[in-house]
């Protein structure tokens, strides 16, 4: 995974080698399926109460975390549920590694601190995706 080592770190240590690349890939597909893209996301988020922790993934400082619970809250469990049966991860490690992977994900795709046009993103998502 090289790139992508560089840049999510520690993010996924405890998650196994083997459930990395599918969990790679639904934050991906999250953010691209989104009807809104990356700012609706982050809205889910917002709106769900955590609009702290999803500013500080799109700003210039520290990344707060959130709990698997807490994206759940945000993303709901249908969704989850979906996600994780789409790419062959249970449901459990997919919370754990999304709240893990989105807010380093969000944190890579918006440098200057705010979120940039669909089109740069899905460049950029691009990017991580044939890096795996």
């Amino acid at each position: 995974m090289g790139l992508l080592d560089s840049i999510f770190g520690t993010a996924l240590g405890s998650i196994s080698t083997n459930q990395r690349s599918p969990l790679m890939n639904m934050a991906l597909g999250l953010i691209q399926n989104h009807p809104q893209g990356l700012q609706g996301v982050v809205d889910q988020f917002i709106q769900s109460g955590m609009a702290q922790q999803a500013q500080s993934w799109i700003g210039s400082g520290a990344n707060m975390p959130i709990s698997a619970q807490q994206l759940v809250q945000a993303l709901g469990s249908g969704r989850l549920e979906a996600l994780a049966q789409q790419f062959g991860v249970p449901a459990g490690t997919a919370a754990g590694g999304l709240a893990a992977l989105l807010p380093q994900l969000i944190d890579h795709v918006t440098p200057n601190g705010e979120i940039p046009h669909p089109t740069q993103v899905s460049q950029q998502l691009d990017v991580l995706k044939n890096a795996q």
